[in-house]
């Protein structure tokens, strides 16, 4: 019973955050954080034992999941060599500077050690920077954030694993590492693609067959990235690679027809899960604060010097990520800019940008989150051999503490350097929004003049036929203005009903022309991800409407 009432007090801190968010001004993380830590005061005592690889399965691959299935898949293509440079070249300059930096102002650490360390700091988390920024970032540099944020924990993550296996065995080939780490990551990737593309194909089997009940089918989706995860471990590729796979191929399989109930309750799910695994896991870093300062400071004779000495550790690694992903930021912008002078390549530069601005925005917003604080509680506890990992608990204090400092340096820095800037404007997609609305109601339209008008039962009344064309011309012009709302029925109870199910079937119709006509646009690559996205929750809201609005005429 313990285990039950630990687990529905962090789920009752965590909406009370959400809470206290709206009067702290402050980011979300930071006061779950705090919260964390009062918890884990003595007079509250409240403790938490975590197992690293029972933590790492639970966490990391539905919030991996989520990222991909959340990513704009449109705007991940146009701004992919920015995104790969950032996500897997900056990785690995992070790993080897970062590591060697580690190791040499901490030689307690060993060289495996401080690589796994320099690599579970290299994932970003681009929700907090967004929740720090309040949408004032630059939306190509926002999409950078974006794709890089999903990418990094994948190839951080992956690169902190062979790390970790390095130290346990006390061996490590560069040759042999960069094969295996092919072989794993386009293993994982395959994989999830694969098993999401059969989820996708049983569920068409099941909605044809009628077994189209939504909560079903949403069972099976959060079933998918576990599923993911532990198949790909089994096989020996990287079930991190995975989920993340698994999540960008879900987006376009979640587009299967017949399927608006489980959208609307599959978005609602997964945002509350998000929400509730993103806050748990900042809790459990509160919750972890008192046992590793205690576990990385009880054998000092000098307290204050060991404080002092920590958390020198924490700014010193702070300050050489911040240096790193800055100067790797501002050579590519400048590089990028001469290629595309050169060649013509759009690679993401963009002449006459601030660029020592915008560079040093882009390396504040490298804030690392729950994905670095996920990996880093899962470092083992003891080697093969059965001796203690070493310095492990320091390992987990520098990754919390530049965890901590990096929100805390986005939250002063970010509205420091975004003064000034010009706010990102959303008219370009308000235009573009609208544009599809119009589109997709001509589309109805167009559905509604084709369709006849359905005979009225008894077959002979005038007036009933009259009634279901008037609809029929309402129907069509709330589609041409959009806005007007339909009057309800005052006529008897068997004739409103069928009225109100031929406006049912009608409305469904022009519904689902005006999806086809979306997909349609998005197969053209007339729209973004966002975009469709944004129109398509809109219609499935407006069906749903429909359809329970009608049904209580059945």
């Amino acid at each position: 019973m313990q285990t039950v009432y630990t687990v529905l007090i962090l789920l009752l801190v965590v909406g009370g955050t959400r809470l206290a968010a709206q009067l702290i001004p402050l980011p979300l993380p930071l006061i779950q954080i705090a919260a964390g830590a009062m918890l884990a005061w003595p007079s509250l005592g409240l403790h938490v034992g975590l197992d690293p690889e029972l933590f790492m399965f639970l966490f990391i691959p539905p919030l991996l999941f989520a990222d991909g299935w959340r990513m704009p898949k449109g705007e991940f293509w146009k701004m992919r060599w920015p995104i790969l440079t950032l996500a897997f070249a900056l990785v690995l300059f992070t790993v080897v500077g970062g590591g060697v930096f580690i190791h040499l102002l901490i030689p307690e650490i060993p060289w495996a050690a401080a690589f796994a360390l320099a690599a579970v700091l290299s994932p970003t988390d681009a929700l907090a920077v967004s929740a720090i920024a309040q949408n004032r970032l630059p939306k190509r540099l926002m999409h950078v954030l974006q794709g890089e944020a999903l990418m990094n924990d994948a190839s951080g993550l992956v690169a902190f694993k062979f790390a970790i296996a390095a130290a346990l065995t006390g061996t490590f080939s560069l040759v042999d590492a960069s094969l295996n780490f092919l072989l794993v990551a386009v293993g994982g990737l395959a994989s999830g693609v694969f098993l999401s593309w059969l989820l996708g194909r049983i569920r068409a089997w099941m909605i044809r067959r009628g077994w189209d009940d939504p909560a079903t089918h949403v069972v099976l989706m959060l079933l998918l990235p576990f599923a993911c995860y532990m198949i790909a471990e089994e096989l020996g590729v990287s079930g991190i690679l995975a989920a993340v796979a698994a999540g960008m191929m879900q987006s376009w399989v979640d587009l299967l027809p017949r399927q608006t109930n489980t959208r609307l309750l599959n978005r609602s799910v997964w945002s509350m899960l998000e929400f509730t695994f993103n806050g748990v896991v900042f809790l459990l870093l509160g919750l972890q604060l008192p046992d590793i300062l205690k576990s990385v400071a009880h054998h000092a004779d000098d307290v204050m010097w060991r404080s002092s000495l920590l958390a020198f550790y924490v700014f010193a690694v702070f300050a050489v990520l911040l240096a790193l992903r800055f100067g790797w930021v501002w050579c590519y912008w400048k590089i990028s800019v001469r290629f595309e002078q050169w060649w013509g390549i759009e690679l993401g530069g963009k002449p006459g940008e601030p660029v020592l601005r915008l560079s040093a925005i882009s390396a504040l917003s490298g804030v690392r989150g729950a994905v670095t604080l996920a990996g880093v509680l899962s470092v083992p506890l003891l080697l093969l051999d059965g001796s203690a990992f070493p310095q492990r608990d320091l390992i987990i204090f520098i990754a919390a503490g530049v965890i901590l400092v990096s929100l805390i340096a986005a939250t002063i820095g970010l509205p420091i350097l975004l003064r000034g800037l010009p706010a990102a404007s959303n008219d370009q997609r308000e235009l573009e929004v609208q544009g599809v609305w119009r589109k997709t109601a001509a589309a109805a339209i167009h559905m509604l003049e084709s369709e006849e008008v359905p005979a009225s039962e008894g077959g002979g009344d005038a007036d009933e036929t009259a009634r279901l064309a008037e609809m029929k011309a309402r129907l069509m012009a709330e589609y041409r203005h959009e806005l007007d709302p339909a009057p309800d029925s005052k006529e008897a109870r068997e004739r409103a009903r069928a009225l109100e199910l031929a406006d049912q079937a009608l409305r469904i119709k022009a519904l689902r022309a005006q999806r086809l006509e979306l997909y349609r646009m998005r197969r053209e690559h007339e729209i973004d991800d966002e975009t469709m996205r944004e129109v398509l929750g809109e219609l499935d809201n407006q069906e749903a409407w429909v359809t329970s609005k009608a049904g209580r005429w059945v």
